[in-house]
């Protein structure tokens, strides 16, 4: 898995794309997929996010995915868990302090973040604490009902002025 992680974060920028492809053609198929139904679709989603992204970053599948800001490197893999940059803890060679054969996951992260946005760092932003209630949901359909939500607020925001 590790070998797999590091592929990743060497091709975070194409990954991304591929990513942002997927996530354009879920926004169009959002009619479709309300229809269907958001319990229905959240085991078989949910099936393909653990394949998928188990297999490239092995994901920890927190449903609550970050990928896009650590730049293909999941923070949950980190040992101690932290979601928002490294512990103090990485020795001067990148490795973790717990596991020593292990790049520090926060080091690929950064370096995914530079592959992936040229002079935009989103590894920057800081994130909200993981919400463990969420852990084996699908991250997709949470991401997907996150931005209608925002659009549908912005365009209700633009109809009122």
């Amino acid at each position: 898995m590790y070998r797999m992680r590091s592929w990743s974060v060497r091709n975070a920028r194409w990954l991304n794309a591929v990513y942002e492809v997927f996530e354009f053609l879920l926004l169009k198929a959002f009619p479709l997929l309300t229809r269907i139904g958001f319990a229905r679709l959240e085991k078989p989603f949910v099936a393909v996010e653990k394949v998928t992204k188990g297999f490239l970053v092995d994901s920890r599948s927190c449903g609550q995915c970050i990928l896009a800001y650590t730049g293909m490197s999941c923070p949950m893999n980190c040992p101690k868990s932290i979601r928002n940059g490294p512990c103090g803890g990485v020795r001067s060679d990148g490795k973790c302090e717990v596991d020593p054969e292990m790049n520090c996951v926060w080091v690929l992260a950064w370096m995914g973040n530079k592959r992936t946005h040229n002079n935009d760092y989103p590894i920057q932003i800081v994130q909200p604490p993981l919400d463990n209630r969420l852990t084996g949901s699908s991250a997709w359909l949470s991401e997907l009902r996150h931005k209608i939500t925002v659009r549908e607020r912005d365009e209700s925001f633009d109809h009122e002025l």
